[in-house]
Order: structure tokens, then sequence, then C-alpha cells
């Protein structure tokens, strides 16, 4: 895919040339002033966060995260700014129509969409049904989001899936046309061309043989149909050995269409997964095996397209692939300690996935709900929300293809709707935050656009960087049972 078919995969590119542009005098000062300024954004966010704890209190009502900045009846819709410094760097790194497309997913659900529903309660679905009830509510929320997401997805996939068919179909021709006989002296061979020449002779001096590759897979397949039934009782082996066996083909689509579009759609292929074998296993075990045949689907299909952006980042720096693929094997055997690691810790020390707590984990409780979904069918869902969904998801592919056939002018400026999806579930208050940062990115490049471009991901990278940097020491202090002192709250006046 590198040589042969010499995909982009932009984001590997840009990251070659940055490390390119390191090893110039210009650019080497550009990086240290580029490390100096998240240096000290993170400082400024560490400390900022440090400060926050003081007034969190105990539970999830108090402090700077439930400031109602737009009022207390907006706070009730989750429309207030939460002084995050991850998500003002969100919107200082993701680009502007994503942060407003974030914004306007809030608006239609936590402005409109939800208060609509919550008016019909009693009628559409018991009024006296819990937060985190699938049957009130919140199942609308969840359902809803899906539909944007798994619309936008398919869309994708189908779009990829066509690109990739038809660029194939182009590069054989290409091949098909080359001329037996090469007319071009070495006088006459460019520069670009000779560059091109070394990179492949360096990138092929060290390539990593087919054997260790088949063997490697074979291998892990082999632990894989041991260890994970063991786990899952549900997920049986032979289905772990479906996976494997379907899995290479959605991989090499998915690389190749990352390799086209920077695109990478592992959860759409497992999302695929997860309604098949949910529904293959029926309602004995069908979420959970749902559930842990779309991991190792979306496992292998993700980590296929990641490596191949690392290989083209490598391929034009000059790199050795076999010493990138070590390298690789080395950051997986220290994920597979310092993951669990990190999960127990935040588990013993926050409420993970609570609706009303900070760390929601938004897409645990939607792939939980697709399984069941695949299990039971429609059945499960609340009144009229079949419906909303199927119109949230026709609008979902009606808005991407509005995306894809207009001119680029007026594209640009329509949402997008995977990104609308998210705030449907966790709430307005993070569009805020991001929409803030993209303001504070668009008055930066309007003021000085080359200064933004260069420092705008070092002072975002530091902002996110500090503030997750305190998520240790914070969960350490949780853990041990240390509490912030403060319990900042608001609540409306009353007359004396």
């Amino acid at each position: 895919m590198v040589i042969d078919y010499k995909l982009t995969y932009p984001s590997g590119t840009a990251t070659a040339t940055l490390i390119n542009s390191f090893h110039t005098s210009s650019g080497a000062e550009l990086a240290r002033n580029q490390v100096r300024s998240l240096g000290k954004y993170l400082s400024i966010s560490l400390f900022w966060s440090f400060f926050k704890w003081f007034f969190s209190g105990i539970g999830d009502s108090c402090g700077f995260d439930n400031f109602p900045s737009l009022g207390l009846e907006a706070l009730k819709n989750t429309f207030y700014f939460d002084f995050s410094p991850t998500y003002i760097g969100c919107g200082l790194i993701c680009p502007h129509i994503v942060n407003c497309s974030v914004l306007f997913g809030a608006i239609v659900s936590w402005g409109f969409l939800w208060p609509f529903i919550s008016q019909r309660a009693g009628d559409w679905y018991p009024a006296n049904l819990g937060n985190n009830d699938f049957q009130g509510l919140f199942g609308y929320k969840v359902f809803i989001a899906i539909a944007l997401i798994v619309g936008d997805g398919l869309y994708n996939l189908i779009k990829i899936v066509v690109v990739t068919v038809r660029e194939l179909c182009a590069q054989r021709s290409k091949q098909s046309k080359i001329p037996l006989i090469n007319n071009f002296r070495d006088s006459e061979v460019s520069k670009v061309i000779l560059e091109e020449r070394r990179r492949d002779e360096t990138f092929l001096r060290d390539k990593i043989p087919s054997w260790i590759a088949a063997s490697g897979y074979i291998g892990l397949a082999a632990i894989s149909m041991a260890a994970i039934p063991r786990i899952f009782p549900p997920l049986k082996w032979y289905l772990v050995l479906f996976c494997y066996i379907a899995a290479p083909c959605f991989a090499f689509c998915n690389s190749y269409g990352c390799g086209l579009t920077d695109w990478n759609l592992a959860s759409t292929y497992g999302n695929l997964g997860l309604f098949i074998f949910a529904s293959w296993v029926g309602p004995n075990g069908g979420v959970l095996a749902g559930l842990a045949a779309c991991g190792v689907m979306m496992s292998i299909v993700s980590t296929a397209a990641d490596l191949m952006q690392d290989f083209k980042t490598g391929y034009l720096t000059y790199s050795s692939p076999r010493s990138m693929f070590v390298s690789q094997l080395i950051g997986t055997a220290m994920g597979c300690v310092l993951a669990p690691l990190s999960f127990w810790m935040f588990w013993n020390a926050f409420d993970i996935g609570s609706p009303d707590g900070p760390y929601k984990a938004p897409y645990a409780v939607i792939f939980r709900e697709m399984a069941i979904l695949g299990v039971e069918g429609f059945s499960s869902l609340p009144k009229y929300c079949l419906e909303m969904c199927c119109g949230f998801f026709a609008a979902a592919l009606v808005i991407n293809l509005l995306r894809d056939v207009l001119p680029k002018g007026v594209a640009n400026y329509i949402p997008i709707p995977m990104v609308m999806g998210i705030p449907f579930y966790i709430g307005a208050y993070f569009a805020i935050d991001m929409f803030v940062g993209t303001v504070i990115l668009y008055v930066w490049e309007r003021i000085n656009e080359e200064e933004a471009e260069a420092y705008a991901g070092a002072v975002a990278s530091g902002l996110i960087c500090g503030d997750g940097i305190w998520s240790i020491p914070s969960a350490v202090l949780s853990i041990f049972k240390i509490n912030p002192p403060i319990c900042m709250s608001f609540g409306p006046s009353t007359s004396s």
C-alpha cells in the first residue's frame, strides 16, 4: 500500500513532514519554541485543575464543573461553561466545522428535542423512571445518538469501499499500461524519483518477512481461541476463529480507505460484528458475546490502519520498518501492564459510566445498547423512539450526501452527523468548552495566522496534558478517601 499503491495516509504524511522539519535549522528553533509553549500551558492547566479540585466537594454537583455560567435554567439542560482545559484544548486542535457541529448537535438535542420529549412523560414513557432507565428519556438519548453515529458510519463505509474499489481498478489499469522498456536514462531521472527510489531501498532493506507476520497472526489467533472463551464464556472458540478469519478482509479495506481518506472506520466494522454475533448467539449471552467479538474485530481492524499510518511515516523519514515494528511490540507489551493498572485506578477512584458523573464512558453505554438491540430487536425501544431513530438515521445519510455533492464552499458549512450525535448523550457542556476553544483559535488566526498555525497544537496539547496529569493524583487522593475541603454550589436566591 505504501510502495506499490503509493497511498497518501494523510496523518502519517503530516507526522513525517513535521519530523523532517525538525532536522532543519528553522525547524529546530520552532520545535524548541513549541516545547516551551507546551510546558507553559501544561503548567497552567495542571495548576488550574489542582485549584478546581479544592472546590469540587463530595459528589458531582459541586465546583467549577457545575458553574451556571449561562444561568440556572440552562444548567439543568447542561448548557454551561465548566472551565475544562481539556475540552478547550480539543477545540483548539479540532477543525472549526467539528466544533460547530458539536455545538449544533447540543442545541438540537438539549435545546429542543429532550425538553420536548420530557414534556411527554406519562404518555410516551412512564413518568417515574430513573435518569438511566432505557425505557424513559435516557433511552431516546442513547438510541437516537446511535442512529446518527451508525448512519454516518454506514455512509462513509460504503463511500470508502466504492473509492477503494475504484482506486484498485485504476491502479491495475495503470500497471497494465506500464511500458516494458524504460526510455529514461539515469541522468534524466528527476531528483524526486531518485529520492523515492532511495526511500524504497531503505524501506525494503529491513522489511518484515511474510512468514513472521503469518505465524504471529496464527499464534495470536490460537491464544485468543483458548483465552477469550474463558474470560467471556458466551463467545465460543469457533466464534473467535470466525473473527480472525473475517478480520483480515475488513482490515485491508479499512487500511486502504484510511490511506485514501484518513478515516479509520474500525468502530463501524466493530458495530457490524457486534450485531452479527449478538443476534447469532441469541438471548443466552448474546450481549456479552457481541461486545467481546466487537472488541476482537476492532482491535485487529484498527491496529492494521494505525500500523500503516506509522509505516507511511517511517517510509518518508527513512526509518527501518523492522525497528518500528519492534518498537510497536515494546509499546504493546507496556500497554498490557499499564492499561489494566490505569483502568483499575480509575475504576476504584471514580464512578465510571454514571450518566451524571464526569466519566460517562458514552461509547460503553452505546455499544451495550446496540448489543441489546441485536438480541432483543426493536421491541425494547420506548414509544416513537424507532420512528425518531429512522428519521435521524436518514438525516445522517442525507447530510453526508449533501456534504459530498454540494460545492466545497457550501459543504464546509454543513455539520458532520457523527460529531453531532456525541452531545445527544453526553450533554452540551463540553460543546460550549470546545466552541470557546474554536473561537480563541479563530481570533488568533485573524490576528496572526502563521503564529496560530505554528503554536496552536502545542498550546492545546499543554492544556490537555496538564488536565490529564492531574487526574492521576486526583485518583490517588480519591482512593485514599481524601476529599476536597469545599463544595462550591449554586442555587436561586431567596427573598428574605
